[in-house]
Protein backbone atom coordinates (compact mmCIF):
# COMPACT_ATOMS: atom_id res chain seq x y z
CA UNK A 1 0.00 0.00 0.00
CA UNK A 2 1.45 3.40 -1.07
CA UNK A 3 1.17 6.49 1.32
CA UNK A 4 -0.48 9.45 0.20
CA UNK A 5 0.99 12.91 0.71
CA UNK A 6 -1.33 15.83 2.17
CA UNK A 7 0.20 19.53 1.23
CA UNK A 8 -1.55 21.53 3.65
CA UNK A 9 0.04 25.34 3.51
CA UNK A 10 -1.67 27.71 6.15
CA UNK A 11 -1.96 31.45 6.51
CA UNK A 12 -3.35 32.53 9.98
CA UNK A 13 -3.82 35.50 8.73
CA UNK A 14 -6.35 34.35 6.21
CA UNK A 15 -9.73 32.44 7.90
CA UNK A 16 -10.95 31.20 4.88
CA UNK A 17 -7.80 29.25 3.94
CA UNK A 18 -8.88 26.04 2.23
CA UNK A 19 -12.89 27.32 2.05
CA UNK A 20 -14.74 28.01 -1.22
CA UNK A 21 -18.13 29.24 -1.09
CA UNK A 22 -19.76 27.87 -4.30
CA UNK A 23 -23.34 29.35 -4.48
CA UNK A 24 -24.26 29.68 -0.94
CA UNK A 25 -22.65 25.99 0.17
CA UNK A 26 -19.08 25.92 1.55
CA UNK A 27 -16.29 23.60 0.42
CA UNK A 28 -13.32 22.54 0.90
CA UNK A 29 -9.94 21.93 -1.09
CA UNK A 30 -6.46 20.67 -0.63
CA UNK A 31 -4.49 18.88 -2.70
CA UNK A 32 -2.74 14.91 -2.24
CA UNK A 33 0.46 13.88 -3.88
CA UNK A 34 -0.07 10.33 -4.39
CA UNK A 35 3.82 9.87 -6.03
CA UNK A 36 6.44 12.48 -6.03
CA UNK A 37 4.93 12.92 -9.78
CA UNK A 38 1.53 13.15 -9.47
CA UNK A 39 -0.97 15.40 -7.57
CA UNK A 40 -4.44 14.87 -7.01
CA UNK A 41 -6.91 17.80 -6.18
CA UNK A 42 -9.54 17.23 -3.92
CA UNK A 43 -12.86 19.60 -3.45
CA UNK A 44 -15.24 18.05 -1.15
CA UNK A 45 -18.82 20.28 0.09
CA UNK A 46 -19.03 20.62 4.33
CA UNK A 47 -22.58 20.79 3.31
CA UNK A 48 -23.02 24.26 5.40
CA UNK A 49 -23.63 27.81 4.53
CA UNK A 50 -22.77 28.84 7.84
CA UNK A 51 -19.17 30.14 7.71
CA UNK A 52 -18.56 29.66 10.99
CA UNK A 53 -19.71 26.06 11.00
CA UNK A 54 -17.55 25.52 7.89
CA UNK A 55 -14.53 26.38 9.83
CA UNK A 56 -15.02 24.20 12.55
CA UNK A 57 -15.78 20.89 10.01
CA UNK A 58 -13.01 21.52 7.88
CA UNK A 59 -10.65 22.12 11.18
CA UNK A 60 -11.84 18.55 12.26
CA UNK A 61 -11.05 17.40 8.56
CA UNK A 62 -7.85 18.63 8.29
CA UNK A 63 -6.51 17.62 11.89
CA UNK A 64 -8.08 14.10 11.03
CA UNK A 65 -6.07 13.80 7.57
CA UNK A 66 -2.47 15.17 8.84
CA UNK A 67 -2.90 12.16 11.78
CA UNK A 68 -2.78 15.48 14.05
CA UNK A 69 0.88 15.98 13.31
CA UNK A 70 0.74 19.98 13.56
CA UNK A 71 -1.60 22.07 15.73
CA UNK A 72 -3.64 23.61 13.20
CA UNK A 73 -7.03 24.49 13.34
CA UNK A 74 -7.71 23.64 9.52
CA UNK A 75 -6.97 19.02 4.48
CA UNK A 76 -10.01 16.95 3.56
CA UNK A 77 -10.65 13.60 1.70
CA UNK A 78 -14.37 12.49 0.20
CA UNK A 79 -14.57 9.70 1.83
CA UNK A 80 -14.37 11.48 5.47
CA UNK A 81 -17.39 13.41 4.21
CA UNK A 82 -20.26 11.53 6.41
CA UNK A 83 -18.19 11.74 9.38
CA UNK A 84 -18.31 16.10 9.35
CA UNK A 85 -21.71 16.29 10.79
Amino acid sequence: MSQITIAVRVNPANPRHHLWNNNGTWFVHYTAYPSPVTKQRFRVSLGTKRFDEAQRKRDRLLSKLLGHRRSIRFALEPSHNAELV
